[in-house]
């Protein structure tokens, strides 16, 4: 535990300076304003995703989750379209998911619904050539001309803004892939450093977008909530959650109930919460919690994050902050992991 609050102290002062020089503040809040409530239950939220003039559903469906081999194509299928015909409209993904099937099984979903979502997929280019047949391949597997949110994904690792942001890099990619009309909006993910986030973010470019890791952990812990979420407020950039229960962990060491793990995260101003769903009937158990959502106030979250501070500050129960078990195939090949 020593190791893990030497670092979070060690990495204070730069993340106090970035968000500084990024929003014009020179203190951060604690708790970020809550998210207002839908004016009626029973239907699925729909929230603005930041500055595009775009509204997703509150509840986004995972892409991992659907290409497990547990499942089969037309389960699979079945779980996807379930999803849209009860008002899922945030459709996440990656090139990377299950080396193509995650896309594939999206692509034989949307026929006669493709315009009923908001289809969004990542690609792991750090240079331009790479991203770009990335994007290629995407768009084969969904069957589909456009993307509406492209992202950098999985950006965890030190050099990764350098890469994206350096001549030939990914990052003109992205600007070519809007000129031709095949993405719509740009963003980026990562799930391990806030100041990687903030590194990306201190490059001169309109993101649209950014994906990040939100749950009663991170509140206390290498905080994207309290380094991150302001910057992108500020810049109308919009807010992304997922790992709201840290993959499951949460609930496994029995520290938060499924329900005060999405009021938490329902309570930020985040355009959507991706996740995870395997099954029909997770499905329709997260569909209960959007659409009956009672975000926790601020005094319930301060109660929360006072309940769980101090195995949150251990680390452990945010694996994917605090070691390489949840970085990638393409990462892990890209730098030797």
């Amino acid at each position: 535990m020593h190791d893990h609050l030497e670092n979070e102290t060690s990495r204070r002062e730069f993340l106090r300076a970035s968000v500084a020089g990024l929003v014009g503040a020179t203190l951060v809040p604690t708790l970020v304003r809550s998210a207002e409530a839908p004016s009626s239950a029973g239907t699925m939220p729909m929230r603005a995703l930041g500055k595009t003039g775009e509204k997703v559903s509150v509840l986004g469906l995972g892409g991992f989750h659907i290409g497990v081999g547990s499942l089969s194509d037309n389960e699979s299928v079945r779980l996807i379209q379930e999803a849209i015909d009860n008002g899922v409209t945030f459709l996440d993904n990656a090139w990377c998911y299950h080396d193509g099937r995650s896309e594939t099984r999206v692509g034989l979903a949307l026929p006669g619904r493709r315009d009923r979502v908001f289809l969004m997929t990542k690609n792991h280019g750090r240079e331009k050539n790479v991203a770009m047949q990335h994007l290629e391949d995407s768009l084969r597997r969904f069957k589909t001309d456009r993307i509406d949110l492209w992202m950098f994904h999985e950006c965890v690792y030190e050099q990764d803004p350098d890469r994206i942001f350096a001549s030939g890099g990914g990052i003109e990619a992205a600007v070519l892939a809007k000129q031709q009309g095949k993405v719509r909006y740009v963003g980026f993910t990562g799930h391990k450093y806030p100041w990687i986030h903030l590194k990306m973010l201190a490059y001169e470019y309109p993101w649209d977008a950014v994906l990040m890791p939100l749950n009663i952990l991170d509140g206390s812990f290498q905080s994207f909530e309290k380094w991150v979420l302001p910057v992108l407020l500020k810049r109308g950039i919009a807010p992304l959650a997922m790992k709201s229960r840290a993959s499951g962990d949460i609930l496994r060491a029995g520290i938060a109930t499924p329900e005060e793990c999405w009021r938490y995260v329902a309570a930020l101003p985040v355009a959507t919460i991706v996740s995870g769903i395997d099954s029909i009937d997770i499905l329709k158990k997260n569909l209960d919690l959007a659409r009956n959502l009672q975000p926790m106030t601020d005094e319930e979250k301060v109660a929360v994050l006072k309940r769980t501070r101090d195995v949150a500050l251990s680390g452990k129960l945010e694996r994917f902050k605090t070691s390489n078990a949840f970085d990638g195939p393409v990462g892990r090949k890209l730098y030797g992991v």
